[in-house]
């Protein structure tokens, strides 16, 4: 299950589509440059268990170096493009990557990085010249394109997107297998859970350097089906792309829900979305009303779930049984969830506290933190491992989320949840953004605040600002409103739409 198997059957079935341009790359060509990156970088003196590190936009060759890492027995290890010269040096000296593969585009980034990692044996650049780096082109054009006859499984090593603090590298065991065979849980995943095959046409429309697009857009190619991929996230330009090519499954995050429905109704109205037949969403919680809009406009084609990086387990929901019990992530798929207090007991159905997944053994370390592998795991059963995020089950077992632990409010001794308060404002006709978070007060400890990015044509100031206090006191208990709404021109949000709470925090204790 690997690009192999289709470059013999069909090498020039499209392995990969760069939306927009129409770029493609081929089974053939990605079979083969791969096979030669992977004699490169073994000639460089990598060996499995080493680490490739890959700093690049949304391209295409990023799928070689994917592939070449994978058939080598190699982590690779995606750094986020976006990150400043220091914190990429940082994850690559941390992963302990020996070679290096960089986009010309982060050439800025790669020169101002050469002197700050000594360990790396091998540099390349493609896309064009970056001083101090090989070509990548000229490099694997010399090399031999038979792939090694031992082409033992690697795996992704990825740093969490550090919302919370410094990322965190997440080191999975080697599978034991050929790349040939089954390796990465998401393949079978993708398979079994979302009907992927090779007739399938993916959508990834999130940055390549995150878990999620990585790993499916890997799975796609593992299952001989055929990649599109966005440069970046454009709500219009997604829809264009799926009546364009025909796109069967896709994946998005909720904020990219949010603008597409933000779209103009004649915009939405003017493409054809009938070929999709799944719907993907993770990476942050859905408002419940913002779900409900996509289920009735794509039709019951949404599937949810819940996980990490660290791929310690995983619940699923699909459209209609979410319809049923709406705002759940679903039931688990992988390894047991596990409700528990503080001190460890476990809660039961109704009562919200850390949610765990149980495991038979540790399934993950972070890389170098000893301490923060410990902090993710329970207390009294180290195999049970936690991505800090507070939820609850219901009586039917369906994981309900209500917020991460560290960015719970405690006003006046009360535990106020901000995805809650943010689920309301979502779709507030006034906010094309929203976070909530807890600032200090010197009568309750804390106090909720709201950072609006108003909508086009909302005029911020104190009269939208009681208005919003006042939307949210009607539709949930008022002390969960906010006391104050701050305007903002754009909130922290990192390419994967992930809110960066951490950030907005500091850019308030700063002010």
């Amino acid at each position: 299950m690997y690009p192999g198997t289709y470059a013999a059957e069909a090498p020039e079935r499209p392995a990969a589509v760069m939306a927009g341009t129409g770029e493609t790359l081929s089974y053939g060509d990605l079979e083969r440059r791969s096979a030669q990156l992977a004699h490169v970088l073994h000639d460089a003196g990598l060996r499995p268990g080493d680490v490739v590190a890959l700093v690049t936009e949304n391209n295409l060759r990023a799928m070689e170096v994917y592939w070449a890492a994978l058939r080598s027995g190699l982590y690779i290890t995606a750094v986020n493009y976006r990150l400043k010269p220091d914190e990429v040096a940082y994850i690559v000296n941390d992963s302990g990557a020996t070679a290096l593969v960089i986009s010309a585009q982060q050439a800025a980034t790669g020169t101002a990085i050469a002197d700050q990692t000594p360990g790396l044996k091998l540099r390349l650049a493609f896309g064009g010249p970056v001083a101090g780096y090989g070509s990548y082109a000229d490099t694997i054009a010399a090399a031999p394109a038979a792939p090694f006859e031992d082409q033992p499984h690697g795996a992704t090593m990825l740093y969490s997107s550090g919302t919370t603090g410094r990322p965190k590298g997440v080191r999975p065991p080697l599978p034991p297998v050929q790349v040939s065979e089954l390796g990465e849980a998401v393949v079978g995943l993708a398979q079994q859970a979302f009907g992927m095959g090779r007739d399938t046409v993916y959508l990834s429309p999130g940055p390549i350097y995150h878990a999620a697009p990585l790993r499916f857009c890997g799975a796609v190619q593992a299952l001989g089906g055929t990649v599109v991929m966005m440069p970046r996230f454009d709500a219009e330009q997604a829809l264009a792309a799926i009546e364009h090519y025909h796109v069967t499954h896709a994946q998005f995050v909720p904020t990219m829900f949010v603008r597409m429905l933000q779209l103009p109704p004649q915009v939405r109205a003017k493409y054809d979305v009938s070929s999709l037949r799944v719907a993907i969403h993770a990476a942050a919680p859905c408002p419940v009303e913002v779900k409900q809009k996509m289920i009735e406009w794509w039709g019951p084609v949404l599937f949810e779930y819940y996980a990490g990086t660290e791929s310690n387990g995983m619940t699923i929901i699909d459209s209609a049984t979410w319809l049923n019990k709406p705002g759940t992530v679903g039931r688990p798929v992988l390894g047991p969830v596990r409700i528990c207090a503080e001190d460890g007991t476990e809660l039961p159905a109704g009562q919200a506290g850390t949610v765990y997944f149980e495991a038979e053994r540790v399934p993950f370390t972070y890389h170098n933190d000893p301490d923060k592998t410990r902090a993710a795991q329970h207390p009294q059963h180290p195999a049970w491992t936690t991505l800090g995020d507070i939820g609850y089950l219901d009586e039917d077992g369906f994981l309900f989320l209500t917020d991460r632990r560290a960015f719970t409010i405690i006003s006046g001794g009360v535990n106020i949840y901000p995805q809650e308060t943010e689920n309301v404002l979502a779709l507030h006709p006034a906010v094309y953004d929203v976070a909530v978070i807890g600032v200090p007060d010197p009568e309750m400890g804390e106090s909720v605040a709201a950072f609006v990015q108003p909508a086009p044509g909302a005029v911020p100031g104190p009269e939208l600002e009681q208005e919003i206090i006042a939307f949210v006191k009607s539709k949930i208990a008022s002390f969960k409103a906010p006391r104050s709404v701050r305007f903002v021109a754009e909130l922290p949000r990192s390419e994967a739409g992930k809110l960066m709470k951490g950030v907005l925090k500091a850019q308030y204790a700063q002010s």
